[in-house]
């Protein structure tokens, strides 16, 4: 809870005492939920995309998670400051770790037609393309 709540910023709707789960509001009240619950058994790592914009995940991202001590990575796992874009939807995104090792994203939608026959692209590589 203190890494969705304190860390990232989540804005905490409800905490069950007797199931142990909390649920973050993720955007605007209402708009998406995170939820979270303590387990006793050994829980397979999930992965989670939070909608951003194109330009927090360009200019931003990587900063914020830095200045919470939080490694980032691209979808190659490649310690960049430059996100991927998946050509097939097209979206640019960045990557980091909770605590219990779940894979957290950052993603955005790219506002051009999908190109899926490119598969994973650089940032700059996807803007030559569409510039030239």
């Amino acid at each position: 809870m203190k890494f969705y709540q304190d860390l990232l910023g989540l804005e905490l709707g409800e905490y069950e005492k007797e199931r142990k789960a909390a649920f973050f509001w993720i955007g605007k009240r209402g708009e998406a939920m995170l939820g979270i619950w303590e387990s006793s058994g050994k829980i397979e790592p999930q992965h989670f995309a939070f909608r951003c914009s194109v330009e927090n995940v360009l200019n931003h991202s990587t900063e914020y998670l830095e200045q919470r001590g939080l490694d980032h990575y691209n979808f190659l796992a490649t310690p960049s400051r430059e996100p991927m874009v998946f050509a097939w939807m097209p979206a640019i995104s960045i990557y980091f770790k909770d605590p219990d090792g779940h894979e957290l994203e950052f993603i955005a939608m790219l506002p051009h037609d999908p190109e899926p026959e490119l598969g994973v692209v650089t940032f700059e590589a996807w803007m030559r393309r569409k510039s030239g």
